[in-house]
């Protein structure tokens, strides 16, 4: 046999055994206050999602999955840790001067690191906001090892900043001085995104992109994704801190077409998810790379934008802040070709927390010092027993404090916990009542009574971020 040829072969048969035992890329995609009922895949109407819904179709939507908490952070925090709301290390969004958020402690591991440990090169564009550049919390001190993107989620009340991040690199936006509208931020970090890709297309990856769309403010470029829908709905003109003279970072700006603005960030946000997806196609990446995605809470009402106009939650009571459901269930799909069956749903009741030990589960990782999570492998594979969470829990700090459990087919929900940690908690029946529109606790109160024990138990008091302080 030619010499040559032989070679050849050996090499081929080396690439092809590497390209099977290679592990799967990870790609999570976190929109910004978008909401359960936003995208055609869970029954918006008004709204354009083709890539969304055609990943639901090549993957599975799941029904009963939810966000860490209803607001940014401490969502975030709950993701990155694999904890939820009540043992997280960020609980809350608590500004630091001048530039960002209250950082993740130096101890507090992240899904980052451990993939990171298990081979992976790691990346992430879009918006952070659990910790400045130079402290614990920042995107590199959590085992990444490109950012780019926005570091304080203040400064993304802006859609056309006067900075972002690459690194710890502040990048100045030539003409975006808050009187001027030049470069439009989220279309700069896309193209970040797919670099990433590009540039690391030989070895397994972990791409997190959280996205700023569609957090208020509304504002785009006027091109094709707002066109799609100027004219098409009646508009009232949102009032605001306009861009021009005495413009600040803080509010958001003012917009003549919120509706068709807010479906213009929607249908935009799509098209990136579909960038995406094509260059992993083009690569020939797509068939050993898990897709996910989800928001970080439900619907926002800030700006202009217009929940019952959309049905932006979907029918479910509450929108962000709210741990109501419209203010923590999120569209959660997840695409893997070949492991995960095409078209399925999943009434599978988890949260993020289950997504660390999901990825360790997949990937081998070391696994994590602590988790509230368990992995949801099977439910995607269809292989093996699913286990199932007793209940999941979550807090929220602003509005005098709240607390929720869903156990089951059972919700409790307690607000103004600070106030009262033994306040009533309010009970809802999801399977016959998914709007909570019906308060059943008097006639259930066995129930009523183990839901307030889980929130006693499952809540761990943080000196940074206290809930019930010295009157628990």
């Amino acid at each position: 046999m030619n010499k040559h040829l032989l070679t050849a072969g050996l090499l081929l048969l080396a690439t092809l055994g590497m390209a099977q035992q290679r592990k799967p890329n990870i790609v999570f995609i976190l929109a910004d206050d978008l909401g359960y009922g936003d995208l055609g895949a869970y029954g918006q109407q008004k709204i354009k999602t083709p890539h969304i819904d055609k990943m639901a179709k090549n993957g599975m939507r799941f029904t009963s999955f939810y966000a860490g908490t209803s607001v940014c952070a401490p969502s975030r925090s709950s993701l990155i840790t694999g904890q939820h709301t009540g043992h997280t290390y960020v609980r809350g969004n608590k500004e630091i001067q001048p530039e960002g958020q209250e950082p993740l402690g130096d101890t507090v591991q992240g899904m980052a690191t451990l993939l990171q440990q298990a081979g992976y090169v790691t990346g992430a564009f879009g918006k952070w906001g659990l910790g400045m550049v130079g402290t614990s919390g920042a995107p590199d001190k959590k085992g990444f090892d490109q950012f780019f993107g926005y570091n304080c989620q203040r400064q993304s009340h802006r859609y056309y900043p006067t900075h972002l991040w690459d690194n710890d690199r502040k990048v100045i936006l030539e003409g975006n001085d808050l009187t001027q509208k030049v470069h439009y931020a989220p279309e700069l970090i896309q193209r970040k995104a797919l670099a990433f890709i590009e540039e690391n297309q030989a070895k397994p990856f972990f791409l997190f992109i959280p996205v700023v769309l569609p957090h208020a403010e509304l504002q785009g470029p006027e091109d094709e994704w707002f066109k799609m829908y100027d004219g098409k709905f009646p508009e009232t003109p949102h009032k605001g801190n306009g861009y021009g003279p005495g413009a600040t970072i803080a509010g958001y700006a003012s917009v003549d077409k919120p509706h068709a603005t807010y479906a213009g960030m929607v249908s935009r946000m799509d098209a990136y998810l579909g960038q995406v997806i094509a260059k992993l196609t083009e690569l020939k990446l797509l068939d050993n790379t898990i897709i996910i995605f989800t928001s970080d809470n439900g619907a926002h009402t800030e700006g202009g934008a217009d929940v019952p106009f959309f049905n932006s939650n979907g029918g479910l009571r509450g929108t962000k802040r709210d741990l109501y459901e419209g203010g923590i269930r999120t569209p959660f799909i997840v695409q893997w070709n070949g492991k995960v069956k095409a078209g399925s749903t999943s009434d599978y009741i988890g949260a993020f927390w289950d997504v660390l030990p999901t990825f360790v589960d997949i990937t081998g990782a070391p696994a994590p010092r602590y988790t509230d999570g368990i992995s949801f492998l099977p439910a995607l594979s269809g292989k093996g027993r699913q286990r199932q969470h007793d209940y999941l829990y979550w807090e929220f700090h602003e509005g005098g404090g709240r607390q929720a459990v869903r156990m089951g087919k059972w919700k409790g929900v307690r607000y103004q916990v600070k106030k009262d940690p033994g306040s009533t908690v309010e009970l809802y029946d999801l399977e016959k009542d998914p709007a909570e529109q019906h308060n059943i606790a008097a006639a259930h109160p066995e129930i009523t009574k183990v839901m307030s024990e889980k929130m006693a138990e499952a809540h761990v008091e943080s000196p940074i971020f206290p809930l019930l302080g010295a009157k628990k």
